[in-house]
């Protein structure tokens, strides 16, 4: 009698369990898991928005890959876009983290202000507030003609315009700075006294101690920054609109026009897809990678 009241009360719990996760597991199938597989049957077909979608097969990653030029230039522009930004990303947040990483007057005043412009994130306002300062009579030209620099045309010229919208996602190095920050926090000061006593000066204890003491979150920092990259939209969008001549043209954009623009959804449910398997497959590279430099104190790995 006793086990079956136990068994009783903890169907009850369970019961209970299920009534407070409800609302969650409802958004998750509702607003996630139907989407997410119902953008993968309509990648197989031909749907407009007007009609109802009709089974195509693989046709619409045949004409990805074979007829559709716009599709693997934005595909080109976006590998160039996070090859740019996520080094660039990184070394900017770790740098400046071990600037930030000593005891200096005002020094929580310093690290908030260069954690702000992630408070602001991919936003449109900042991504005008960046068109204005880049515009051919912008800000940065107006600062350069001050000193006696003719200025560039950095949006209307296909060789800058890529790089100019890769320093706004540059710009915003701050989440990863805080983490860089905590992780050089937790390095112990055992090991660089050690390193004194031999003689290895700061450049060595940097190389030596510093790096490898932080490559988890050096490894964690570049997926995050990876994903991110490649599925990157506001700026190129609001700045240039894939211009000029599809230089800032990347993915996330193609998709939205197709999807938006043109109403193939089926064709830009095909483009999401590609999207994820790249994303995917760049990800499990990088993890395949994590076992020969990044470095753990207990010695395991993923």
């Amino acid at each position: 009698m006793q086990k079956k009241k136990k068994v009783r009360a903890y169907r009850k719990r369970d019961y209970q369990a299920f009534i407070y996760l409800a609302p969650w597991l409802i958004g998750l199938c509702v607003l996630q898991l139907y989407p997410f597989l119902s953008s993968l049957y309509y990648s197989f077909t031909d749907y407009q928005i007007t009609s109802k979608p009709i089974w195509a097969g693989i046709k619409n990653y045949v004409e990805l890959f074979t007829s559709d030029s716009e599709f693997l230039t934005s595909l080109w522009v976006t590998i160039k876009f996070s090859l740019l930004t996520v080094p660039g990303k990184l070394l900017l947040a770790l740098a400046v983290a071990v600037f930030l990483n000593r005891n200096l007057k005002g020094i929580n005043l310093i690290r908030t202000l260069y954690y702000i412009p992630s408070l602001f994130g991919g936003s449109i306002a900042i991504a005008m507030l960046w068109k204005v300062m880049f515009m051919d009579n912008g800000v940065i030209n107006a600062l350069l003609a001050k000193i006696g620099i003719t200025g560039i045309s950095w949006l209307g010229d296909p060789k800058v315009a890529l790089v100019t919208i890769c320093m706004l996602e540059i710009w915003q190095f701050g989440s990863s700075m805080v983490m860089f920050l905590a992780a050089l926090k937790q390095v112990p000061s055992s090991l660089y006294e050690a390193a004194s006593i031999d003689g290895a000066g700061k450049i060595k204890k940097f190389i030596y101690i510093t790096v490898p003491q932080i490559t988890p979150i050096i490894f964690f920092n570049m997926i995050m920054q990876t994903i991110n990259a490649l599925q990157t939209y506001t700026s190129a969008s609001v700045i240039t609109n894939g211009g000029p001549l599809k230089a800032t043209y990347v993915m996330g954009l193609k998709l939205y026009k197709e999807g938006f623009s043109y109403f193939k959804m089926g064709y830009a449910s095909a483009i999401s897809w590609v999207m994820f398997a790249l994303i995917l497959v760049v990800t499990l590279l990088l993890f395949r990678s994590s076992s020969s430099w990044v470095y753990y104190e207990d010695g395991g790995d993923f």
